[in-house]
């Protein structure tokens, strides 16, 4: 087992990977910029390192300044967290040759996986069910052109190195597809340097299904259910829950099974996620593989009882098999991700000082935080500052559960997302599990 680990991140994750750091006897180190030296990760690690200004690119994605931190921390290991360098092969790659565990997906699995295209490929030879589309990368206008008229309108393009939604553009109908074809592209070159793109029939009224997967070095894989996450704005996930309320018994096995052999055929070590878009008749199709831990990843640990998948993960990376075994969920359990952000005002990032701060408590509520009365929230990062993770015997009192937590949940000083999952959580559609990926864009927010 490792002795100490760089966590490579910053935020509630690096708090969450440190607090299991300890409970499994390994030294835990911080790398930080300086916008982050009063967040609670940097004051409960074991020890703390800057490794460089606010920006990202100099601090949080500059692995020369990580590798640094790791070398002056004597780590052995460094876990990258989600976000960031979780899936930058290079670093992994880096890692390898410098001596220290990546606790992640090898350079191979990350490029195999990262790339959308060879995704998809890799998936239809394993037998895995994926969406038509186009055979790797569509080379010129034309072709996309004749392809789309071959799969069928509307069509969705999408950036083979994309993510969160950039590079991604709906069509509808041919007189549409130019200019879909040309912004998706610029789009892409801008966010990725890489303006490659593939093409997918659109699927209608799609749900956001994801299968928990964790795989060992020996080539083996078991599953640990589903969580729906198709409530999302802009292709970004605002909450999750488990069991989804779409699913059935044999929607769920058939899932898990295609998962477990999606992640065999590659012989992937590591957690990570299987995403599939299912169709309004419960048909599913392999939409790509995040090879990393997830942020909603604590839904999964509510309802599969001892259950830590950082500590899972960690075993995984310090060579432990894993027992093969194909977990189901007992319980319900429900996550808010709660944003710096104005939802009265089109979810407007909104950093600045936290005045007031009382968390929710009381049975089967959990708030994964690192911020506190007092903290500054920075105006560099993802706004995420907590997740409320909520988890009952049904789903009926899982939403009125988080009902009352939502109610107790005090931020003051700067604008959140709490208001926004308040009404959420009255809203008939979403209570009686009526929603697909476009949801949001029906959904009225009433003023305060």
């Amino acid at each position: 087992m490792f002795k100490k680990i760089l966590i490579a991140n910053r935020g509630e994750i690096a708090l969450r990977i440190i607090r299991t750091c300890r409970e499994m006897n390994i030294k835990s180190g911080a790398g930080y910029s300086t916008a982050d030296a009063e967040s609670l990760h940097v004051r409960f690690a074991d020890e703390a390192v800057c490794i460089g200004p606010p920006s990202s690119s100099e601090s949080y994605l500059k692995i020369s300044n990580i590798i640094s931190a790791a070398e002056i921390t004597n780590a052995d290991a460094i876990h990258p967290g989600y976000g960031f360098l979780a899936e930058n092969a290079r670093f992994s790659k880096i890692c390898e040759e410098q001596g220290i565990k990546f606790i992640g997906a090898t350079d191979e699995m990350i490029n195999l996986m990262g790339d959308k295209a060879s995704a998809i490929s890799t998936m239809k030879k394993a037998g895995v069910p994926t969406i038509p589309g186009s055979n790797g990368i569509i080379s010129s206008l034309p072709v996309a052109e004749k392809l789309a008229i071959k799969i069928g309108y509307p069509v969705m393009l999408k950036a083979t190195a994309g993510g969160g939604g950039k590079g991604m553009r709906a069509v509808w109908k041919p007189e549409d597809l130019q200019n879909a074809w040309e912004s998706a592209r610029q789009e892409a070159k801008a966010a990725f340097g890489n303006d490659a793109m593939y093409m997918e029939k659109l699927i209608e009224e799609p749900r956001h299904i994801e299968i928990q997967i964790i795989g060992d070095s020996i080539g083996k894989a078991c599953h640990l259910s589903e969580r729906d996450c198709s409530i999302q704005r802009r292709h970004q996930k605002l909450t999750e829950e488990t069991p989804s309320p779409f699913m059935t018994k044999s929607l769920r096995e058939k899932m898990g099974k295609a998962a477990v052999k999606a992640s065999e055929s590659i012989k992937y070590e590591g957690v990570g996620t299987v995403e599939f878009l299912v169709d309004k008749n419960r048909n599913f199709y392999f939409m790509e593989m995040n090879t990393r831990i997830q942020v909603e990843h604590p839904i999964t640990e509510q309802v599969i009882a001892n259950f830590d998948l950082i500590r899972e993960q960690i075993k995984v990376a310090a060579g432990i098999p894993i027992l093969g075994i194909n977990y189901f969920p007992n319980m319900h359990s429900i996550e808010c991700r709660i944003n710096a952000e104005d939802p009265f005002n089109d979810f407007r990032p909104s950093p600045g000082k936290i005045t007031i701060f009382h968390s929710p408590g009381g049975h089967g509520v959990r708030v994964d935080t690192h911020v506190y009365a007092g903290y500054t929230i920075p105006p560099y990062y993802d706004s995420m500052i907590a997740k409320l993770i909520i988890t009952a015997q049904t789903r009926e009192e899982a939403i009125s559960k988080m009902k009352r937590a939502l109610d107790e949940f005090v931020i003051e000083g700067i604008k959140t997302t709490i208001p926004f999952h308040r009404q959420l959580m009255d809203n008939p559609d979403y209570i009686a599990g009526n929603y697909t990926t476009k949801f949001m864009e029906d959904f009225v927010l009433q003023p305060e």
